[in-house]
């Protein structure tokens, strides 16, 4: 039985707490947040221990990993520290929005890396990973577009946009990494923001066009609100065919009659519901990954590939050009380009 804290009892804590509850291979050993309430809440609701120090997780011999589900400014310093305590870390995205921090989390972790996974969830969507695997077969052939659309209901709070990085780093990060994902490595970023938000200062919504090194094009499709609800979508086209999913509803069944044609039930309404699934998956991975002692997927340096193409997002709206990924990471122009379709596993 694996042994695991969560360090963070906010919303996302709250699902990754669940998600160690459900998984029969692990314990929930531990909740800590700098809110005793918090921590107090969810602990007591599944019978296990809180604290409201931090440290008390990374000095725990009975714990042997760790959920990061910190506030963003404080993944680096908690990765850092459950490294450095011997436990494995699950860390969710972004690993910080800075990438000069997140070259000083490598450095401070160099030779463990391998311990620690980043939490893009929708790579263990059960429908992305069909079409990942259909893509590695070659049932579309050598991809040549990709279109993901990610609309989200509602936009969350000013305050928290305004701590979030921005949409490129806190939204549009997921589809960059599912690109990576889907055909490997991206050479260019072109993006355009629109409705520039007067209080924050933020895009309401964007839309990328992305460079593969193997040639083929990305679309990204951004919004921070959808009057017909939580629109994800994912589109691969190959010259021997083309790998689609859908948006994710209660049920299928639909109804027609004279004043309806196929009316069906509105989508799921957000993440929580949408990619249940796919948390527990990644949960599920990362304990594989401890057990076996084999580097997780995605590992830290898929986090720092993501956020590098956020950066490029951010500089290419701002500047209204392509902005080629060397320019912010010279190291990437000498990099191996992927082998297969797929690029990273």
């Amino acid at each position: 039985m694996l042994n695991v804290a969560v360090i963070g009892a906010g919303r996302i804590g709250r699902v990754h707490a669940r998600s160690v509850l459900a998984h029969p291979g692990t314990r929930l050993a531990l909740v800590a947040d700098a809110s005793p309430v918090a921590a107090r809440e969810v602990a007591e609701s599944a019978g296990t221990r809180w604290t409201d120090q931090v440290d008390d997780v990374f000095a725990d011999d009975q714990v042997d990993a760790v959920v990061v589900a910190s506030p963003t400014p404080f993944h680096v310093d908690h990765i850092v520290a459950g490294v450095a305590s011997g436990k494995a870390v699950l860390t969710e995205k972004p690993v910080d929005l800075d990438l000069r921090r997140v070259d000083a989390c490598l450095e401070q972790i160099r030779g463990s890396e391998h311990r620690v996974m980043v939490g893009f969830n929708r790579r263990f969507d059960a429908g992305i990973q069909e079409i990942r695997q259909r893509v590695l077969a070659g049932d579309v052939g050598e991809v040549e577009q990709v279109v993901v659309t990610s609309r989200d209901p509602s936009p969350p709070s000013p305050e928290y946009i305004a701590s979030s990085g921005g949409i490129f780093r806190d939204m549009t990060i997921h589809d960059l990494d599912m690109v990576r994902f889907l055909v490997g490595e991206v050479a260019t970023v072109q993006a355009t923001g629109h409705q520039l938000d007067p209080v924050t200062g933020d895009h309401h919504g964007a839309v990328l066009v992305l460079t593969a090194r193997s040639g083929a094009l990305a679309t990204i499709v951004n919004s921070r609100h959808n009057a017909s609800g939580y629109d994800q979508r994912v589109e691969v086209v190959g010259p021997r065919g083309a790998l689609s999913q859908a948006n994710h509803r209660p049920t299928a069944v639909s109804y027609s009659s004279a004043e309806f044609s196929d009316r069906q039930r509105p989508w799921v309404n957000f993440f929580l519901e949408r990619y249940a699934q796919a948390y527990a998956a990644e949960l599920d991975a990362f304990v594989r990954a401890v057990r076996t002692g084999e580097a997780p997927s995605p590992g830290i340096a898929d986090g720092r590939a993501a956020l590098l193409l956020a950066d490029c997002a951010v500089r290419s709206a701002a500047t209204g050009r392509a902005v080629a990924v060397e320019e912010l990471d010279p190291a990437t122009a000498t990099a191996v380009a992927p082998t297969t379709a797929g690029g990273q596993q």
